[in-house]
């Protein structure tokens, strides 16, 4: 959805007529995931993707016919063997798109985009299938309960918001189907789940963090590096942070938007600088909180932590010693056993973090 959003923009500006095709289904293997899109204008522009090349062509056309007739249409695509292999798969599957014109509908788009882009979490839902009076109609629902959208007129409205709000709970887009009294399940709607791009926020820029980066950035995190030293966090020595921050800890983890998408990792070993920024993300909404140091250098933080007011349930989300215990020594072992950590408790999958893989060969 993010790529496609700067081309439909300038697309609506300018006038153009923009149709979206969405993938519904695939193949287990497919190069791009359900939820994928590609925008085409009526001049036969096209942004984003909905395969690896196989049947983009044909979904143009599709888009085109949709824009000139503006009903909706689910298309199912049956790919080859052969096919198969020229993008990148095993052997041969199906693929079902769903294509749409925003002619009607740009108000719950941008209304979408902007929840993409300020990073809230968000449930668009859409009717796939059904009479005609219904394809095609959507709504849109927000983290906080807030809906809005025809869909929600339906008689089955109810329904399709419990489904919404349990599917973003468990970050996961499916089809649901359900009956309008004719006949049962004769209607299909896709949610499609929106939440933030996972973000790895590290304070402090030791030798670790270098490695740390290279990892989240091949596992598709945005980072963010916080240290108010500057002979420690710089664009010579990290090029490839997203961000550099050079404020203390506190103070720029306040304006950072932290939530069940972002990892936080305090790499310092400085109560100073450590013990402030975990004062903010504990109680806090950060999915991942870790913090460097020893069993015995953990025990000193807790003791002061909890002197200055952080409960023992704030402090039971705090994973340290970091890491899961792989036995690794070197900054890059520690920083892969860190991320591992991460994507483990990313997946509902955290072993005991007290066992951290830290243990034993912190200085401190």
């Amino acid at each position: 959805m993010r790529d496609i959003l700067a081309a439909v923009d300038t697309w609506q500006t300018r006038g153009d007529s923009v149709a979206v095709a969405t993938v519904i289904k695939t193949w287990g293997s497919s190069p791009r995931a359900v939820g994928a899109k590609m925008a085409v204008n009526s001049r036969g522009e096209m942004a984003g993707s909905v395969s690896g090349g196989c049947v983009e062509s044909a979904v143009v056309e599709e888009s085109l016919r949709v824009l000139k007739s503006g009903r909706p249409r689910l298309l199912q695509y049956g790919v080859a063997d052969d096919t198969a292999w020229s993008v990148g798969l095993a052997c041969g599957g199906s693929i079902e798109i769903f294509v749409e014109s925003l002619a009607g509908q740009s108000g719950l788009f941008s209304e979408l985009g902007r929840c993409i882009k300020q990073e809230q979490p968000a449930v668009a839902a859409v009717v796939i299938r059904g009479p005609a009076a219904w394809v095609g109609l959507r709504a849109l629902f927000a983290e906080s309960g807030e809906a809005t959208g025809p869909l929600l007129s339906a008689p089955w409205g109810d329904s399709v918001r419990r489904d919404a709000a349990a599917l973003l709970a468990a970050n996961r887009s499916a089809v649901r189907r359900y009956s309008t009294g004719s006949q049962p399940d004769d209607i299909e709607v896709f949610f499609e789940v929106h939440r933030p791009p996972p973000k790895l926020v590290i304070v402090g820029g030791v030798h670790i963090a270098v490695h740390l980066i290279d990892f989240a950035r091949a596992l598709g995190f945005a980072t963010i590096l916080i240290d108010p030293r500057t002979a420690f966090a710089n664009p010579a020595r990290f090029p490839h942070a997203d961000r550099i921050v050079n404020r203390w800890p506190d103070e720029a983890l306040a304006d950072i938007q932290l939530n069940r998408e972002t990892s936080v990792v305090l790499l310092t070993h400085d109560p100073k600088l450590d013990d402030p920024a975990l004062k903010i993300v504990l109680p806090g909404a950060a999915g991942y909180v870790g913090a460097l140091g020893s069993a015995q250098t953990h025990a000193r933080r807790v003791a002061r932590l909890q002197a200055e007011g952080v409960t023992a349930e704030q402090l039971a989300r705090l994973h340290a010693p970091i890491g899961l215990n792989i036995g690794g020594r070197s900054p890059a072992e520690i920083a892969l056993s860190i991320m591992a950590q991460i994507v483990a408790v990313q997946n509902q999958n955290a072993p005991d973090s007290k066992e951290g893989s830290q243990k034993k060969r912190s200085p401190k």
